[in-house]
């Protein structure tokens, strides 16, 4: 029954040292529980110095050389452990979920692996992303200034052609005037030079003015042109 045991030792944690262990074996007198701890303690010493280590596979292993030395179930006894029953069945599922174990662990590690990766992925797309939206912000602030600076502009270009606009039509009233004015003396002289025939045909004077007299055409003066100043680039000197 022991033997049939033997191999599930690794369901349960050493609660002892193996000095502990080896105790009863080195105060004993008797030749069997000598060979016994010589033998099966120290072939099995790489996996019993550890205190409350849980056994393995490779463990189980271990303990299965002994399986012939008929002090077994004393060195069970003294240990200090109660072992259930198992059955062959029972032994191929621990090894199933041993192996199962194995694989699962190696899967989370593979996972963690991927996480870490991705962590660092994302933190790198973060920083690009703020990098972008950075000179998003920067972008935009540069097109507010040039909007505002084209507003700006074409104010100065509109007020500039209304007060070249007021000083055409300013200039073209004035000339206006000084036609009414010329023609207003081309009159009053016409009237002078009839009345001066009336006085002379009234005092049978000769006329001064008979002879070679040819009355000079006045010459108007000449409209300056000016053309409309039209809207365009670039500033205007207003002096």
């Amino acid at each position: 029954m022991a033997d049939a045991r033997l191999p599930h030792l690794c369901a349960y944690k050493y609660q002892r040292t193996t000095t502990e262990l080896l105790t009863p074996f080195r105060n004993s007198q008797s030749e069997k529980q000598h060979f016994f701890a010589t033998k099966c303690c120290g072939n099995s010493s790489r996996f019993l110095d550890k205190v409350s280590a849980q056994a393995t596979i490779q463990q189980v292993r271990d303990l299965g050389r002994i399986r012939a030395i008929d002090l077994l179930p004393d060195f069970v006894q003294i240990a200090g452990f109660v072992l259930p029953d198992f059955t062959p069945d029972s032994y191929t599922r621990l090894y199933q979920i041993s192996d199962l174990l194995a694989t699962e662990r190696r899967g989370l590690v593979a996972t963690k692996k991927e996480l870490e990766e991705t962590q660092v992925a994302l933190e790198a797309s973060y920083k690009v992303i703020a990098g972008l939206t950075e000179i998003g912000l920067s972008m935009s602030k540069k097109i507010e200034k040039m909007k505002v600076k084209k507003q700006q502009v074409r104010a100065n270009h509109v007020e500039c052609h209304q007060k070249f606009q007021a000083r055409i039509h300013e200039a073209e009233d004035s000339m206006q005037a000084q036609h009414l004015i010329i023609e207003a003396l081309v009159d009053e002289k016409d009237s002078l030079l009839q009345t001066i025939h009336g006085l002379q045909e009234a005092n049978n004077a000769p006329a001064p003015f008979d002879g070679d007299w040819e009355e000079e055409p006045e010459e108007e003066p000449k409209e300056e042109e000016i053309e409309d100043i039209p809207l365009g680039e670039g500033e205007i000197d207003d002096e």
